[in-house]
């Protein structure tokens, strides 16, 4: 019979959380602090925040099996079919080397047509390892970046501690800080794990700790999110931004460059010098030419979604994604002149329409696990290589 040790889960065993919330549960990651949460105004924003996108807990073990009791919130859409579990990865000094999920947990019922919602309560879940690797090791879990988690307890068979605070590469140096804020696919959505949606992807490339800022739906230049940014401590700093614009149809041209360069100068109060890429939308079809709102049609497959603006608005100031390209490109050129570490990355280097040909958008918004794992590794190649913007200083 294994003989289980029990470690509390404190805040130093959990990376990629700018907050930790004591419920009645357990302890709930949050990826925006309080104050910023207290100014968020939809639930949509509040449940991506809540999604622990690069949330992880991080520790020396030399534990061969390994229980991690939780309560998830899973989503529900009547109507439409069911979304795969979240997974739970392992890695062990820094491989991939086991997959779980979880039972039980809440549901979230939204229906896509009136917004409306309803919870379900349900039971804790256990995940479960069973066959990790021999020895002491840094290990960690990743959480699921689709279902919202409550952390309730952790058992091992063998001592759990903290890895050591400052996360250190092979050769025992500091690794690097990356903060990025982005839509839902920097979130993960369409990615197999939470170790592979591309930000995670990319900071494996790169060798570097990942806070993974990227909400779906909410990439909206908020003065919320540029404050958190701003607050976080990061040596390295990106921002993809322009679909949730278009496809939430929250702005025009003549408003989109100036809230740019506010979500820059607040940023830029808190690292002043820190490189930081701006990185404009990836392709998108439905939107390259034709505005938002996008509107989701739920078919026996699923749900895709559609672009209903009117292409002829453009020329009045509605945003298509090419012009949110053209309006990012204006403005993090203008900075550049008095700002040396601020760069530009054309999203269509990640993912063009070529590209979109060859690995089609599965939901005419989303990329597939594949794509992720292309736009990882291009942006890894275009950032991290020497003498790029997020080399190693």
């Amino acid at each position: 019979m294994t003989a289980w040790t029990t470690t509390p889960i404190t805040a130093d065993l959990v990376r990629g959380a700018l907050d930790l919330v004591r419920t009645d549960r357990g302890l709930l990651p949050q990826r925006l602090p309080a104050r910023a949460r207290a100014q968020v105004p939809d639930e949509q924003t509040a449940m991506a925040v809540a999604q622990p996108s690069g949330v992880r807990l991080v520790m020396r073990t030399a534990a061969t099996q390994l229980e991690l009791d939780v309560v998830r919130t899973t989503n529900s859409y009547p109507g439409v079919p069911p979304r795969p579990d979240g997974v739970y990865d392992a890695l062990v000094d820094g491989v991939l080397v086991e997959r779980a999920t979880a039972p039980g947990g809440d549901v979230l019922e939204i229906d896509l047509a009136t917004g409306a919602r309803s919870l379900r309560r349900g039971p804790v879940g256990t995940v479960r390892f069973r066959h990790l690797p021999p020895g002491e090791k840094h290990l960690e879990v990743w959480l699921p970046h689709t279902e919202i988690t409550t952390l309730v307890a952790l058992r091992a068979d063998a001592p759990v501690a903290p890895a050591p605070a400052e996360a250190e590469d092979a050769g025992g140096r500091r690794r690097p800080t990356w903060v990025h804020h982005g839509s839902s696919i920097s979130h993960g959505s369409g990615a197999d794990s939470p170790s592979t949606t591309w930000p995670a992807l990319a900071a494996a490339l790169g060798g570097v700790e990942l806070v993974n800022l990227g909400f779906g739906g909410s990439a909206l230049l908020d003065p919320f999110t540029a404050r958190a940014v701003r607050d976080t401590p990061a040596d390295l700093l990106s921002l993809k931004v322009g679909i949730n614009v278009v496809n939430g149809d929250v702005m025009r041209r003549r408003a989109f460059g100036p809230a740019l360069h506010g979500f820059l100068d607040t940023v830029r109060e808190g690292h002043p010098e820190v490189p930081l890429v701006v990185v404009t939308a990836l392709a998108c079809p439905v939107h390259e030419d034709v505005p938002g709102p996008s509107a989701p049609v739920v078919t026996e497959d699923g749900v895709r979604f559609a672009a209903t603006g009117d292409p002829a608005d453009v020329a009045a100031g509605r945003l298509s994604l090419r012009a949110t390209r053209e309006v990012v490109g204006d403005v993090v050129r203008a900075r550049q002149a008095d700002d040396p570490h601020l760069h530009l990355l054309d999203g269509l280097e990640l993912y063009g329409l070529d590209d979109a040909e060859e690995h089609p958008l599965p939901d005419a918004l989303h990329p597939d696990a594949e794509t992720h794992r292309l736009v990882g590794e291009r942006f890894a190649r275009w950032a991290f290589a020497p003498g790029a913007p997020f080399a190693t200083r």
